[in-house]
């Protein structure tokens, strides 16, 4: 049976904007195509996600159906840019939402994010990339993500330049490789927590 990846992009532009958050998500889910992974990408912003940290906020709140599709994945993806040196205020965002889901037990008392895998991805013409992944990888874990080896893929252009990742002529090889890595690895941990969930919470 194909797993199943859904891809947050947490782009402060709105579609059909240019994105390379949206870009390097994209390139993640072709990989994954090559271990049976469907995917779809969702584009946050382009949705009216509310502040907050309950399941459901109220008054056109569609954080609900964007949690329906994490659910129903085996591999989420989180794709970010880097805005003075930080995740940007969308991917937060969705950290907080997910928060919720802690209250959220199976039928054997385990959290609800057990048994699924997540990646982080990461953009940006400036410094930050590795703290964002670490603040990433923290709150996913806490929420009951696991995270695989090497599951993270990112992009660093050249400080106080122009230059974003979605303008280059070609992706470079070393993020090529990293990309593969993090959504061979992401696939491979999928399957093992498919078969074989987490112990039952006594």
């Amino acid at each position: 049976m194909s797993l199943r990846a859904v891809a947050l992009v947490c782009s402060l532009k709105p579609s059909p904007a240019p994105s390379s958050s949206d870009l390097i998500a994209h390139q993640l889910l072709d990989e994954l195509k090559n271990h049976d992974v469907v995917g779809e990408v969702v584009r946050v912003v382009d949705h009216d996600v509310k502040p907050g940290v309950e399941a459901d906020m109220g008054d056109g709140d569609e954080w609900p159906a964007l949690r329906r599709s994490i659910g129903e994945a085996d591999i989420l993806i989180v794709a970010t840019p880097t805005w003075m040196g930080h995740a940007s205020s969308v991917a937060h965002r969705v950290l907080e939402r997910l928060d919720a889901s802690l209250s959220e037990t199976d039928d054997q008392g385990r959290p609800a994010m057990f048994g699924k895998v997540a990646l982080a991805a990461v953009v940006g013409n400036e410094d930050g990339a590795h703290k964002i992944v670490a603040d990433l990888f923290q709150a996913l874990n806490d929420t009951g993500f696991s995270i695989p080896a090497q599951g993270c893929t990112y992009w660093n252009g050249q400080a106080m330049q122009t230059v974003d990742y979605n303008d280059l002529d070609e992706t470079p090889d070393a993020v090529k490789s990293t990309t593969a890595t993090a959504a061979r690895n992401a696939a491979h941990l999928a399957r093992l927590l498919r078969a074989e969930q987490y112990p039952p919470v006594s």
